[in-house]
């Protein structure tokens, strides 16, 4: 017989409504900062669970129209539960983390993955397509998604967190501010920008500080945009449940922040917005390595994937090299990013021969489990890099027939309100 007297359920330690504005919640914040003091504090050991609300802080809607993409305040995010202390962790120490478990509010069973224009976010495409805001809802069911806005396809999720990490020590977030501000200042006219500075407007952490705190935070806060050292934004589709991150300790107490949680997303999360962004709850436990910076080399996080993964063994592979072929045709020394951007473009154009509009191969290959893989980089002058389609995710055939592809009509993803795409 199941007895109630020793059985206990897991503490929430970051409690979030998923469809009020993060700013009007406690325990979120939207910058890096050591001076944003722990929300709650863990044992090592100890499960607890994270409650979290989508990367902009409920922004977006589930609806056919894409103006809420283009007029999101990237000013506000990303939105991050915690930080949570782990007690006895001391700067110079590996913060070790299980990800248990990372799913969606039963309340909100739905996510999106969005197209950003050119001028407010942009993504790998930004400027050879001079995007322009669209978007895609998924609606979730178990374990699989499927859109209204890119039909034909079904696939299982591996969902986890595309944000996570450890606050940096004063001196650490210095060197992230004087660097990235080298970069910004070498690259001033840059459409998208090359980095974000720190920026006042819109910075929130949801706690009772003093004025004074709040405003250093604001002032001096690293943006959450990019990964860095501590982790943060480095959007690893495999950190699913199952999986555990190394971490290097700088503060006391680690002070852990975790947000920006995938249902599902492809690698690179091509398009900015490009995983199937979700609200969520996560469940951690965690423990501590004395001097394990020193003791592992550590200069950034390790991680060790998740087992649980789709099994799609069939897929069609598209290859890129170091050629702008679907461009000026220039040659490029071994550059990895443009033979990445070639074997993504060639998935693209493949897609919009099957009836797929291009904002919607766009958006597909951002959100669906697609593998890229550096296939050789030491082969001059042209770095090969690959992307893989699983084949499994299609309800009908995409493969290359004699007769050449059937193209089909399937709609269009949702679009600005002045129809522009």
């Amino acid at each position: 017989m199941a007895t109630k007297e020793n059985s206990f359920a897991h503490r929430t330690v970051v409690e979030v409504d998923p469809f009020i504005p993060a700013d009007q919640q406690k325990g979120i914040h939207n910058r890096w900062h050591p001076d944003i003091p722990a929300f709650a504090t863990v044992k090592p050991g100890e499960v607890f669970t994270v409650q979290c609300v989508d990367w902009t802080g409920a922004q977006i809607g589930n609806n056919d129209c894409s103006d809420d993409i283009k007029n999101v305040d990237l000013t506000k995010i990303h939105n991050l539960s915690g930080p949570v202390a782990i007690e006895g962790a001391e700067p110079g120490d590996c913060l070790v983390v299980d990800i248990l478990d990372v799913r969606p509010f039963d309340k909100m069973p739905w996510g999106y993955t969005g197209i950003f224009e050119l001028e407010n976010g942009g993504g790998l495409f930004a400027r050879e397509f001079n995007s322009k805001a669209a978007k895609a809802i998924w609606d979730f069911k178990g374990v699989y998604a499927t859109s209204r806005h890119i039909p034909g396809v079904k696939f299982a999720g591996v969902s986890h967190p595309g944000l996570i990490g450890t606050a940096p020590s004063p001196e650490l977030l210095a060197t992230w501010n004087k660097r990235e501000g080298e970069l910004i200042a070498a690259n001033a006219n840059s459409i998208p920008a090359v980095a974000f500075p720190p920026e006042p407007k819109g910075a929130y952490v949801g706690q009772d500080i003093p004025k004074e705190v709040m405003e250093k935070i604001a002032k001096e806060g690293a943006r959450t945009v990019p990964p860095r050292e501590h982790g943060g934004n480095c959007d690893i589709k495999n950190l699913s449940k199952g999986s555990r991150c190394y971490f290097p300790v700088y503060v006391k107490g680690a002070n852990l922040s975790v947000g920006d949680l995938h249902f599902s997303q492809g690698d690179g999360e091509i398009s900015f917005c490009g995983a199937i962004e979700m609200a969520g709850i996560i469940t951690f436990s965690c423990s501590i390595i004395k001097n394990g910076v020193e003791k592992f080399a550590m200069k950034q996080p390790m991680f060790l994937p998740s087992p649980v993964d789709p099994l799609y063994s069939a897929k069609l592979i598209f290859e890129g090299i170091s050629v702008d072929l679907h461009g000026t045709g220039k040659q490029y020394d071994m550059d990895a990013t443009v033979a990445f951007k070639q074997a993504t473009l060639n998935a693209i154009t493949y897609l919009m021969k099957l009836g797929y509009t291009r904002e919607q191969a766009y958006l597909l290959l951002s959100a669906a489990p697609v593998e890229s893989h550096v296939g050789a980089i030491v082969d001059s002058p042209n770095a090969c890099v690959t992307m893989a389609l699983p084949l499994g995710i299609f309800d009908f055939d995409i493969l290359p027939k004699e007769e050449g592809l059937t193209k089909r009509d399937l709609g269009q993803c949702a679009i600005r309100s002045d129809g522009v795409v």
